[in-house]
Parts: structure tokens; C-alpha cells; sequence
């Protein structure tokens, strides 16, 4: 009776050559940073084991099709936050030789994702979006900016932000400056971000005994939405000392509600914002913000899908993304401080 001979795998050839699996991917493969020594050992065991790479499983950890998708939240185009993500998305994902696509309206109107692109970037994944479990499903790995709360497939990795730490800091600054009665703009939405900042506020104000007004805007608030709830607010609560914007893009609003209620910024109505942007740093006068480094949000992003991709990275990994408070003179110091 004939014995058929049994496949030498690459796991078989990790354990030979006393590397790990993803040592041995990339020492076979020429990638990943690996001592030369090791990759001549780990070659010459494959040769003698007899190991041959299985073409198909090869394509599909490495990119046939030579690009990632990259998939924003409907409201980006009009943010300065999620444009800077991207082009730091598709810097580091051109480093791997990846091109990368931008899928607007439904990801799978012009054919299956997973012959279009190699893997998938999802930033800000809302419960809400009908295209985000569509996303997740389609058979590539997917790594999301923020975690998905909702329920599907789970994503293959995710890079997060402690978004919740950033309001923190932020009130906290507010109160060193004098604040006694802070108010947030907060992002409506169920999406983790603008969760963990309504949260945030309610737990801050809590702890320190001084509760924080939580007035909701749109996801995407302009600065003219942004005036008009200050002015709302402050008209119903006169004792708001303090004001910090949710959504990217919405502070100067604060400063024009200021003018228009004979408040000074920086003085008797310190201004802050949950976002970092062009609009903060040259504002009159410049707006206290938490810097999320989007170009290295959306680089981070990109490095975590290529390592998974090359098998450089297990499914599963999620990978933190740093933030810096950025206190500028719209925080100055409140009256009476």
C-alpha cells in the first residue's frame, strides 16, 4: 500500500530551526527584520525538511491585489483630522508597496472587497453605519482606528487612543486654570470616541464634585453649530466659566459665541478642544487642544495592517496611539482665579 508523504509546513520548519513562525515567514520570505544568520538557518532547514510554499495560501498572506482599502467615517471630508489620518495612512502602507483605495458609499457596490484590496483600514467604526459590518465581513483582515462596539465579526486588530485619559487632562488643566463650571460639547453618535467622552465628562465631574454641562452637537458640529449651542448654553447656565469642543473643526465657534456674550477668551470663558487642528492653532486666540498626531494615527494604523498582512503581527493585536495636550492662551486663567 502506497504511503502518501506528509506536507512539511512552515510551522514545521519554525520548530527545526528554533524560530517562531513569523521569524521563519519572514526569513523565507525576505522581509521583517531578521539576522542574516537566522535567515540562512532558516532557509537551509527549509531545503532540507523539503518545504515548498503552498502558492495559494502564499497569495493570500502576501498583497495580490497591492493595495489596502481605507474606509472614513461619512462626515471626513470635510475634516481636517481625517484627511492628515490618511495621507499618513498612505505613506506608511507605500512603504510595503501597497497602494491604497478610498471606498466611499457602499464599500461593496463595484465587486467583493476581497478582490479589490488586500486588507481594510476602518477609522471611527459607528454602530450606526450599515456599511461598517459589510466592512468586517468580507473575508480580508481589517484593523479599525478605535475599537467597534457593535455587534459583528470582529476586527483582525485595531489601534486605540485613550480618548477618555485626553478629556481628563483636559479638565483638569481647565481646573488648574480657575474653571468651576466646565461645559463639553460632546459628539452625538454611539461611536467609541464619542462615547468615551461623554463618559469621561460624567465621571470627571463626579470625582471633583463640580458636575460638567453636557450639551450634545452633531458628530461633525461646525463652528456656527458650536456658537449657537454656547450661546444656548450659557444663556441657560451663566455660570459656565469654561468651554471644551468635541467635534474637529467647531472651536472657533466658541470664540464667536464668547464676542457675542461680552466674554473674553482665555479670561472669563477659557476655550479647549477635544481635537487638534489648523483651525485651533490659528485661531485669536490660539485654542488649548489634545493634539491625536492623526498623520501617525493613520500611519500606525496602516504599519499594524501590513505586519498582519505579512504575517509579521498575530490577528488580534491592538497597539495603543500616544496624544499630547497642546495649552495655548485661550486657556489663560479664568476670572477671578
Amino acid at each position: 500500500m502506497a504511503v502518501t508523504a506528509r506536507i512539511v509546513t512552515l510551522l514545521d520548519v519554525a520548530r527545526a530551526a528554533g524560530v517562531s513562525r513569523s521569524t521563519a515567514s519572514d526569513a523565507l520570505q525576505g522581509s521583517g527584520r531578521v539576522a542574516e544568520a537566522t535567515r540562512n538557518r532558516v532557509r537551509a532547514t527549509a531545503d532540507a525538511l523539503g518545504y515548498r510554499p503552498n502558492s495559494a495560501a502564499r497569495r493570500l498572506r502576501r498583497a495580490s491585489t497591492g493595495a489596502m482599502g481605507l474606509y472614513l467615517p461619512r462626515t471626513a471630508t470635510r475634516l481636517d483630522y481625517y484627511m492628515n489620518l490618511a495621507f499618513g495612512a498612505v505613506g506608511r502602507a507605500q512603504e510595503d508597496g501597497f497602494d491604497v483605495v478610498l471606498l466611499a458609499g457602499s464599500p461593496g457596490a463595484h465587486g467583493p472587497l476581497a478582490s479589490r484590496v488586500d486588507g481594510l483600514l476602518v477609522i471611527d467604526p459607528d454602530p450606526a453605519d450599515d456599511a461598517v459590518p459589510q466592512i468586517l465581513g468580507s473575508g480580508v483582515p481589517v484593523v479599525t482606528g478605535e475599537r467597534y462596539p457593535g455587534p459583528s465579526v470582529a476586527p483582525t486588530g485595531a489601534v486605540v487612543c485613550d480618548n477618555a485619559a485626553s478629556l481628563t487632562a483636559l479638565l483638569d488643566h481647565l481646573a488648574e486654570r480657575g474653571a468651576r463650571h466646565p461645559a463639553l460639547l460632546a459628539p452625538a453618535g454611539e461611536s467609541v470616541w464619542a462615547h468615551a467622552l461623554r463618559t469621561a465628562a460624567v465621571d470627571w465631574g463626579r470625582a471633583h464634585r463640580t458636575p460638567v454641562a453636557v450639551r450634545p452637537v452633531p458628530f461633525a458640529a461646525t463652528p456656527a453649530e458650536a456658537a449657537q449651542a454656547i450661546r444656548e448654553l450659557i444663556g441657560a447656565e451663566p455660570a459656565v466659566d469654561a468651554v471644551i469642543c468635541g467635534p474637529d473643526g467647531s472651536a472657533p465657534g466658541a470664540l464667536h459665541a464668547a464676542a457675542d456674550l461680552g466674554r473674553t477668551p482665555g479670561r472669563d470663558l477659557l476655550v479647549a478642544a477635544c481635537v487638534d487642528g489648523a483651525t485651533t492653532r490659528d485661531s485669536s486666540p490660539p485654542i488649548t487642544a489634545v493634539d491625536l498626531m492623526p498623520a501617525d494615527y493613520g500611519r500606525a494604523c496602516a504599519d499594524l495592517l501590513a505586519d498582519i498582512l505579512a504575517e509579521r503581527t498575530p490577528a488580534d493585536t491592538v497597539r495603543p496611539h500616544a496624544w499630547v495636550l497642546r495649552t495655548r492662551a485661550s486657556t489663560q486663567s479664568a476670572a477671578g482665579s
